[in-house]
């Protein structure tokens, strides 16, 4: 039994209830608990009681198992949320939304104020453990990622995203590895850019084992960049498609798939496409989340690597597959694997709700959840990084690479994009291109 009391599984099993609890969404009144937008109305209230009872009893029960203090855990975890609830209601302004600031940004800023600008008392301690409430939020996040999204795209969204992550995931590591940036640091950052942003790089750097303050760093550049990068792209689209193709459904499908595989956040993602069209907001947040699915994937890619070099060099015999797979894989990225196949089982069998507006209600529960523990998770970050840390001359070589990482990105992409929906689809695959069905918006 001492094999399970590990956080990984600590957490793994913890998440079910709360996985269960997010499948029967469609029955719970207006569609489960929502963070407000608003704190004048009792309901808003009790949804807040609501998030504050699930994350504070997920977290008592996980002190408890592992042995970690419970004296003041109470106190120190009601700073902490409502840090996170403040960071979730800002960011849910109209200006914030405008600009396309997402909570965890304003929960890493809160807790670098508290970690920079007073002393961080030991009172507050107790339920700072950011990978701990990290890994609930992946698990959640899960339960939003169905295999329907993938076939959705059709195998040009597919093969695009697999080509995207892979190359660009081995350009940002070589790059960062060639400018002597940590391994773990490496995978990371490398994850970030080629995938989906935050949720790739809390990933990836549970399952390489990164610092929490380069962690905290590469995240940080991720949601500062994609800002400019939401206007930039479809600038850009705006200019170059044109010049790939005369139709204007293809023209949409490129910038779309463009859009999805260069920007690192998905609400980025949906407010970047936006002002490029209808069709091309469709099909890049098809190929954003296509991408998204692969987090898995290269996070098993990821563990195996390093395994095996582990492995290898320590006791020269080469591990078997399945002793590398249950010996080093990270337990909570199983815990997502399973919510994802679970949910895609539901939906496929008509057992998922739709709300009025045609979104799926469960996912739409998971989602908010995930976002929630992300906040809390990056509040605790925050508290634990020291800016004189994140902008000493030591982390110049990170941002680097990030940048010429994600320069590469674009490039690379919008050849790819043009090969799969501008040559391959419409060959292979094709469809009404009605100049009358499509209108590029600037």
């Amino acid at each position: 039994m001492k094999k399970f009391r590990t956080e990984d599984w600590i957490v793994t099993f913890l998440s079910i209830p709360l996985i269960i609890l997010i499948g029967f969404a469609g029955l719970l009144p207006n569609g489960g608990p929502k963070i407000p937008e608003s704190l004048t109305t009792l309901n808003a209230w009790f949804n807040i009681g609501i998030f504050f009872l699930i994350a504070f009893t997920l977290l008592f029960i996980g002190n408890k198992l592992l042995g970690r203090p419970i004296k003041g855990v109470l106190v120190s975890f009601s700073i902490i949320f409502v840090l996170a609830l403040l960071a979730q209601w800002v960011a849910k302004l109209e200006i914030v939304k405008f600009y396309g600031f997402e909570a965890v940004f304003f929960s890493v800023i809160f807790g670098l104020i508290i970690r920079n600008t007073f002393r961080v008392p030991d009172w507050l301690k107790p339920a700072i453990q950011g990978e701990f409430f990290i890994k609930i939020g992946v698990i959640c996040l899960g339960a939003t990622v169905l295999f329907s999204d993938i076939l959705k795209s059709g195998a040009a969204g597919l093969i695009q995203a697999t080509f995207v992550i892979c190359v660009v995931w081995f350009f940002a590591y070589t790059l960062a590895r060639k400018l002597k940036v940590e391994r773990s640091t490496a995978m990371t950052l490398a994850s970030g850019v080629s995938i989906c942003g935050v949720s790739a790089c809390i990933t990836a750097a549970g399952v390489a084992g990164t610092d929490k303050k380069q962690l905290s760093y590469i995240i940080s550049l991720v949601l500062i960049i994609v800002v400019p990068m939401i206007y930039l792209m479809p600038w850009l689209a705006e200019y170059i498609v044109p010049m790939m193709s005369d139709d204007p459904t293809i023209q949409s499908e490129i910038t779309g798939a463009w859009i999805g595989g260069t920007i690192d956040t998905t609400s980025g993602v949906g407010a970047s496409s936006e002002m490029a069209g209808e069709l091309a907001q469709k099909t890049a947040i098809v190929v954003k989340a296509t991408q998204n699915v692969l987090i898995g994937v290269v996070a098993f890619f990821i563990a195996l690597y390093l395994s095996a070099r582990s492995n290898s060099s320590s006791q020269g015999v080469r591990p078997t597959f399945i002793s590398v797979v249950w010996d080093k894989f990270p337990k909570f990225i199983l815990g997502f694997i399973i919510a994802s196949a679970v949910f895609s089982i539901l939906q496929n069998q008509g057992l998922l709700t739709l709300n009025g507006s045609g979104k799926i209600i469960e996912t739409s529960m998971a989602k908010t959840f995930s976002t929630f523990f992300f906040s809390l998770s990056f509040v605790c970050i925050g508290m634990e990084t020291r800016l004189k840390d994140i902008v000493s001359r030591e982390n110049r070589n990170i941002l680097f690479s990030f940048l010429g990482a994600q320069i590469f990105n674009i490039i690379v992409t919008m050849f790819i994009a043009w090969l799969m929906f501008g040559v391959v689809k419409p060959t292979l695959w094709p469809t009404d291109h009605s100049p009358a069905k499509v209108e590029i918006t600037k």
